[in-house]
């Protein structure tokens, strides 16, 4: 991963810089203030750097024993490929969120694929994981295939005769119960982004209507690229 360009330092890391150096001068007892900060502050930018470094190469060497015709040197040449790196890394780094570092991690590793998105694609995707939260891409994920998730997280839905997609959705996510405002914003920008085919969850249909995907062409594409190609058969 030499190949990567380092992102510029965050405005907390400056400030780390800074303020180790104002404290450099003031007297204590013991070691200089500088180095018992260093002790006990790690740079956010340097840690976060090298986890995510060492996520991309192991992500990449796992890719080359599974996948054929995997050349790890040819990614050095692949200017589309760079770019993505480059980009999700600068991301990256800005980030804490478990959720938002995985789809990071898995669009490079997709990206480092003969049948990655087109340029354009990448980039507009890495720009929604950017500005995502983490609901956005729960709720994306789940209205995808809301049976398949349910199966998948040993959901028991009640048998609806009638009602909104917003039921199971409350019904799926606790956190969510009550909270329509919210994942109604949520909802909204996802279909702002062309990712949904409808920006409200609360029309009244029957139960196939309830439990059909709402994902269009484009969100399922943007799904599949923040998807693990390790975790497929």
């Amino acid at each position: 991963m030499d190949n990567i360009e380092k992102p510029k330092k965050s405005a907390d890391d400056i400030l780390h810089t800074i303020v180790k150096a104002g404290i450099s001068s003031i007297p204590i007892a013991g070691a200089p203030a500088a180095e018992i900060f260093t002790l006990i502050v790690t740079p956010p930018y340097e840690k976060r750097r090298d986890k995510w470094i060492e996520s991309i190469g192991d992500g990449l060497k796992k890719l080359a024993q599974k996948v054929d015709n995997f050349n790890l040197e040819e990614l050095s040449k692949n200017e589309i490929f760079i770019t993505t790196v480059t980009y999700a890394s600068q991301v990256a780094i800005r980030n804490h969120q478990k959720e938002k570092l995985e789809a990071l991690r898995n669009a490079v590793l997709n990206a480092a694929l003969l049948n990655a998105p087109e340029e354009d694609l990448q980039l507009m995707f890495l720009n929604f994981i950017d500005s995502f939260t983490p609901w956005h891409l729960a709720i994306l994920h789940f209205f995808s295939n809301p049976k398949e998730w349910g199966q998948k997280h040993h959901m028991i839905y009640q048998t609806y005769t009638m009602g909104s997609p917003s039921i199971i959705l409350e019904a799926s996510f606790k956190e969510l119960v009550g909270r329509r405002e919210l994942y109604d914003l949520f909802v909204k920008d996802l279909y702002s982004k062309g990712l949904m085919n409808s920006d409200s969850l609360h029309t009244m249909m029957s139960e196939n209507g309830i439990f059909a995907s709402r994902t269009t062409d484009i969100g399922n594409k943007f799904i599949k690229f923040i998807t693990s190609p390790l975790d497929t058969e």
